[in-house]
């Protein structure tokens, strides 16, 4: 399921690039226009990932870079203008419509659980990881909110914009802003994919390795070493859920497959925590304040949220877990000959 998250983030984020290209070339956000921007990112990323890790991990540490500066500059100036009669109280909304906002939340929060996939080359991983994943959360989140509070608080209108931070940008540092702002969000966007390709192609060569899925997956490269079937079969799913689905939907999908990985990450974070688990888990290097209160917390938000989704929404994700059952149940048999 977190190989899902990852292949249906990319597909969400990769319409959201062909939309924020869109306001520079409004062909690229629909019909072969569109299909163009996403394949052409999609297959450079992926040939990026090929060569090998370090390219890919070059080029997202770069995007990275390029992306906070022109974020950093639109909270900075943007905070001076943003106006308090601007923030009204929404009309009555939906129990649906409150469970797909809080579905798309989730997407836009989410992600920080990947920091936890090359943890096996960290230097000390069991008292790093978790200092990175509070860290990596308080400050997405506040640079999210922040970048939320000035858009709505200088652009008339937001829901309507398709470019929203582009356009709050226009008002407030004019076209040059605007146009640097864009890049920003190319640049987030583009980094954001090239990670969905990295972390993802390694949780299946990950499985793979264990024996838990076919060992075509991890299949290296004999020149760069890369797990080159992982990296095509990642980024060709993807491309396929991108070309066929919508911003929208497929953020809610990443987001239904996040909501496993939390939920049972909170239920195991419950259970080892028991002196039981002590001599299985080891001794706890950290520990969450009000546990077990938080973990516990965080199974009831994740079964409400997933309980709240759509029929269509639950189906593709039982599909999801359906696909990897079936590749779990095969790769045994090709272990044992």
């Amino acid at each position: 399921m977190q190989w899902f998250a990852r292949v249906s983030s990319h597909a969400s984020v990769a319409n959201g690039l062909a939309l924020a290209f869109g306001y520079y070339w409004a062909g690229a956000a629909q019909g072969m226009g569109r299909v163009a921007v996403i394949t052409g990112i999609t297959v450079l990323l992926t040939l990026v990932n090929v060569v090998g890790i370090k390219q890919g991990a070059r080029t997202v540490n770069l995007l990275t870079i390029s992306k906070l500066v022109p974020l950093g500059l639109f909270i900075l100036a943007g905070v001076f203008f943003v106006s308090p009669s601007r923030f009204t109280a929404l009309p009555a909304v939906t129990f649906d419509q409150a469970s797909t906002a809080a579905l798309l939340t989730i997407f836009v929060f989410g992600g920080y659980e990947v920091l936890t996939v090359p943890a096996g080359e960290a230097h000390d991983p069991r008292r790093h990881v978790p200092f990175a994943l509070i860290t990596t959360v308080i400050v997405v989140g506040a640079v999210t909110i922040l970048c939320q509070v000035v858009a709505v608080g200088t652009l008339d209108n937001l829901a309507a914009s398709k470019t929203p931070l582009a356009d709050a940008a226009a008002g407030f540092l004019g076209g040059p802003g605007a146009l640097l702002i864009g890049i920003g969000a190319l640049a987030s966007m583009t980094g954001n994919l090239a990670g969905q390709i990295l972390t993802g192609s390694r949780m299946l060569y990950a499985l793979a390795e264990q024996g838990d899925l076919p060992r075509a997956f991890g299949r290296i490269h004999p020149r760069y070493r890369t797990p080159v079937n992982s990296i095509l079969f990642t980024a060709g799913v993807a491309l396929a859920l991108a070309l066929s689905g919508s911003f929208a939907w497929m953020a809610i999908a990443s987001a239904l497959a996040r909501l496993i990985i939390y939920g049972a990450s909170c239920a195991a974070a419950v259970k080892l925590r028991r002196r039981s688990e002590a001599g299985r888990a080891g001794a706890a290097l950290f520990v969450s304040p009000l546990s077990p209160l938080l973990p516990v917390l965080g199974i009831v938000i994740a079964v409400v949220l997933v309980a709240s989704a759509s029929r269509a929404q639950l189906t593709g994700g039982a599909a999801a877990l359906g696909a990897g059952a079936l590749l779990f149940v095969v790769s045994p048999r090709q272990r044992a000959t």
